[in-house]
């Protein structure tokens, strides 16, 4: 696996899962350099190259990706084909050599394999769709599409922007508060509120049933030299692709 890409511990001969990271790719400037994003405002024959060279590292062609333009909604997508899709935050395939993706920033993407039903999903998950639990309703549609349990689903939470630079106004604790998150697991009270995703989205996986969960602990914020975060570097900047392939 190529140096550009961060790997999950999924089965090898089963699955592959990643997130980029900034380097290997030919955009300059807040785009540096590995930007496959076709809606970050990048340069087209920049992002056409960088995907090649992100197709080239997976083994796959470069029209077997499906990236979403997001909305941080709740959207949740079964898709069998490369598809365009607006306004999906979350995919959810069976077929194999598909390379489902979402595009993160600081945002936390979450990947899903349920290796009994021969499924995989990708999710967008910022502070909205946490607090809306984006990842459980993706566990649900599969449990109702596919027989899914989630007991038998591994899941890996991505880079994402961490608790400690992760600082927020009253109005987003008030929404983690009246969705019935643990306040005091998710939330610590510096001069504002900061809210700590990667564990409201472990406590939602949880909640759900699943059990086998890979935390990366990346704080996209601390690391943009190595990853985009949209609050570092300005929200017109250069995007991680968190994607799911299944092998067989």
């Amino acid at each position: 696996m190529s140096d550009f890409l961060l790997r999950y511990p999924f089965p090898e001969d089963e699955v592959t899962a990643f997130s980029t990271l900034r380097n290997g790719g030919v955009s300059t400037g807040v785009y540096e350099s590995l930007n496959v994003s076709p809606t970050s405002g990048d340069q087209p024959d920049n992002i056409r190259e960088n995907r090649r060279r992100l197709a080239d590292a997976l083994g796959i062609s470069p029209d077997r990706f499906v990236i979403p333009h997001q909305n941080h909604g709740t959207e949740v997508r079964f898709v069998s084909e490369p598809v365009e899709l607006e306004g999906v935050d979350a995919l959810i395939t069976r077929q194999t050599g598909l390379c489902i993706c979402v595009s993160t920033a600081d945002c936390i993407p979450i990947l899903l394999h349920d290796p009994a039903h021969h499924a995989v999903a990708a999710v967008h998950s910022g502070w909205r769709g946490t607090a809306s639990r984006i990842v459980q309703i993706v566990l649900r549609a599969m449990q109702e599409q596919l027989g899914t349990r989630p007991a038998d689903v591994q899941a890996a939470i991505g880079p994402g922007i961490g608790l400690e630079a992760f600082e927020v106004g009253d109005e987003v604790y008030e929404a983690f508060r009246q969705a019935r998150f643990p306040m005091e697991q998710v939330a610590r009270r510096m001069e504002k509120w900061h809210i700590d995703l990667w564990q409201a989205n472990r406590i939602l996986l949880q909640e759900a049933g699943v059990e086998r969960i890979h935390l990366a602990a990346v704080c996209t914020y601390s690391q943009h030299d190595r990853f985009f975060s949209a609050r570092r570097l300005g929200r017109k900047c250069g995007r991680i692709m968190n994607g799911i392939i299944l092998r067989r």
